[in-house]
């Protein structure tokens, strides 16, 4: 009997050191993942860092199809035959700029026109940039001439117009970048959309547009786009407060001023101040001052040149191009890069023609369609 209560007592003693063991392992375990779930929320994973945005090196080419249409071609610098965007491309363009007009006099500019080339563009591995007019041609500071099919309605009716107009544009194109209207200084859809007398509309004009964006191309870049430096920061503050990505300045030398440091000066101060990028959405240079038709140049004369750093020649014309391309990738804090306007601006109507190219000696070839040096000048890191 003695022996059993030993052996009870025993066990009794084993289980419990077993049970002392269990609990302990336990307080451990528990302790451990206490510990591991501080340290988790103390230290929390860290953000990766944001992937820099490519700069936008860009070409508007919105008169290319009515150029090849005539039968015209343009070749390399050693005069092979090439494809335009082919040889764009070769040279670091990534994005491809076309004017798009309501209701045009012929197709040129139209809806039909633009998305073919669109189709065109993206196929060959470039991004598209689309410059809503809101007319039936040229708008710019001076000149916002409604279309002819919205001329006269109520604006409430006006206002539902744009929003549907551009929400069919945008659902056809799906842009990597739009422009709400095209150098709109004074605004848009005249005279309804004049900041100056009818601040209100034009901002309800704006953003019917913006909207339309946003609701139907969400990948889409919206740019406000201004031309000049005058007046510039007065301008950004005017539409400060509607939700667009972009801010969007025209520069030339021969309408804008010739100092250069002014250009970067002004579109630092603007950016910083409205904290946005933005983009030289339109320069252009000449190579020379010839002709190859019988139409006035834009611009012919040395009073019209920055000299005597750059001088109407090929290397001139590729080295405003390089400061141009340095200024807004380099230079400035959110400069996210430029475009060149009017690149394929041949004398396509041969050299007879008086109604015909004004920026032949602007373009991006020369007067025997060949590539020039400026090409070079295009790449960005």
């Amino acid at each position: 009997m003695e022996k059993l209560l030993i052996g009870s007592a025993t066990c009794a003693y084993i289980r419990f050191q077993v049970m002392s063991l269990a609990m302990y392992r336990f307080c451990v375990l528990f302790f451990l993942s206490l510990l591991f779930s501080c340290s988790k929320a103390e230290s929390p994973t860290p953000t990766p860092p944001e992937t820099p945005r490519e700069p936008v090196s860009a070409v508007d080419l919105s008169g290319l199809p009515e150029i090849e249409q005539s039968g015209a071609q343009y070749f390399t610098a050693s005069g092979f035959p090439q494809d335009v965007l082919t040889q764009l491309k070769n040279s670091g363009v990534n994005t491809i700029r076309l004017r798009l007009w309501v209701n045009p006099a012929n197709e040129h500019s139209g809806l039909q026109e633009v998305k073919t080339f669109s189709h065109r563009i993206k196929n060959a591995g470039l991004k598209t940039w689309i410059t809503l007019h809101y007319s039936d041609t040229w708008a710019d500071p001076g000149k916002q001439q409604k279309p002819a099919k919205w001329a006269g309605i109520p604006f409430g009716a006006l206002v539902d117009s744009v929003k549907t107009y551009t929400g069919m544009v945008m659902t056809e194109l799906q842009p990597d970048i739009v422009q709400i209207g095209n150098e709109i200084n004074a605004g848009l859809l005249f005279p309804e959309g004049n900041i100056s007398s009818n601040y209100t509309q034009f901002r309800s004009l704006m953003t019917a547009g913006i909207e339309a964006v946003r609701q139907t191309a969400p990948n889409t870049e919206i740019m406000i786009h201004f031309a000049g430096l005058s007046n510039s920061h007065w301008f950004f503050t005017q539409v400060k407060g509607l939700d667009y990505d972009l801010m969007g300045i025209s520069y030339y030398p021969v309408w804008h001023g010739k100092d250069l440091s002014e250009v970067k000066t002004v579109l630092n101060n603007i950016s910083q101040a409205q904290q946005k990028d933005i983009i030289l959405a339109e320069t252009a240079y000449p190579f020379t001052l010839q002709w190859a038709d019988w139409t006035n140049n834009i611009v012919g004369q040395e009073d019209q040149l920055i000299l005597p750093q750059y001088t109407a020649s090929p290397d001139g014309q590729k080295k405003f191009i390089q400061k141009i391309n340095t200024i807004m990738t380099d230079e400035l804090s959110r400069g996210l890069g430029f475009c060149y306007w009017g690149g394929e601006l041949i004398a396509w109507k041969g050299d007879q023609a008086t109604e015909a190219s004004p920026w032949e000696n602007q373009a991006l070839f020369d007067f025997n369609h060949k590539a020039l040096p400026v090409l070079d000048a295009f790449k960005v890191d």
